[in-house]
């Protein structure tokens, strides 16, 4: 068969259907990039998270949240700044999450994150975890 031909082949149920069970995620961008680890899709979130940048992330996580029963973790500790635009961002996603029996929890160990969580009333909501659980490091 030529490459053409294998564009062209028909594809069994199966194929297709564990296209459909696994949306590619978006490119990694400047600010968020998305990766495997185990059970969970992790969104690392990079750099400053704000009104302008905020679009970023939200697209990696509208495509982890796209899916039934995702499970989803935030990376926040690369994020050098977050502030209500990225909360919005996660709130959202977590009830995408939600809705479709799926979870998002986010992962940090900075202070400022908690208290960020802690001042908008969002603690409860986001327990941060100190990091992915199953990795070493």
């Amino acid at each position: 068969m030529t490459p053409d031909a294998d564009d062209l082949a028909p594809r069994s149920p199966e194929d297709l259907a564990a296209d459909f069970s696994r949306p590619l995620p978006p490119p990694a961008n400047t600010h968020a990039r998305t990766r495997r680890s185990g059970p969970f899709t992790v969104v690392e979130v990079m750099g400053e998270i704000d009104l302008a940048t905020a679009v970023f992330v939200a697209e990696h996580l509208d495509a982890a949240t796209a899916r039934p029963e995702s499970d989803v973790l935030v990376d926040l500790r690369r994020a050098d700044f977050f502030d209500c635009s990225g909360l919005r961002v996660l709130c959202r996603a977590d009830t995408r999450a939600r809705d479709r029996g799926g979870r998002l929890r986010i992962v940090s160990d900075a202070a400022r994150i908690r208290r960020l969580l802690r001042g908008a009333g969002l603690l409860g909501r986001f327990t941060p975890l100190p990091g992915i659980p199953g990795e070493v490091g």
